[in-house]
């Protein structure tokens, strides 16, 4: 049975998990920092724990199903998420910020369910993967495809000469 003070026990923890992830975010001067990441993963377990509430206290609902407004949160996290992924000709900027908003409003969803421990697992993760991205990104395919840009412009020109 989910109480008031259960449900401000799970807004502080995904407060403190959204806090987390967004710090990292911040120190890596990433545009969405901690207020974002905390005020995206507080909406999100408030958002799930809203819709517990509404199914728990009205057994009259015929078709009550809690899941409803949590994937609406799902919904509006992607329509955010693809806002921010930006093309130009060499590069794609904003996936890592979008995918780790929609992790973040996931985690806020299962902290909003109950998942304690599971979310404080997840954000470890999460904030690894982030602060670890100088293993796995790949600093010079930018430079290398603009360099080969300029071969080819050089190429092309003395063609036509």
């Amino acid at each position: 049975m989910l109480t008031e003070n259960i449900a401000i026990t799970r807004i502080l923890v995904s407060a403190l998990l959204g806090c987390a992830i967004g710090i990292e975010r911040y120190i890596h001067k990433h545009p969405a920092g901690m207020r974002t990441f905390m005020l995206i993963c507080m909406a999100s377990t408030l958002a799930t724990l809203a819709s517990i509430w509404i199914c728990q206290t009205n057994l009259n609902l015929i078709n009550g199903d809690p899941g409803r407004i949590a994937a609406q949160v799902v919904t509006g996290i992607g329509f955010i998420g693809a806002g921010l992924i930006i093309k130009n000709k060499y590069d794609v900027s904003g996936l890592t910020t979008a995918a780790s908003i929609f992790a973040t409003s996931i985690i806020g969803i299962a902290v909003g369910v109950g998942l304690i421990k599971v979310s404080i697992l997840v954000t470890v993760l999460v904030i690894f993967v982030l602060a670890s991205s100088f293993l796995f990104h790949d600093n010079n395919s930018r430079q290398l495809a603009m360099e080969q840009e300029e071969r080819e412009k050089k190429e092309a020109q003395k063609e036509n000469k």
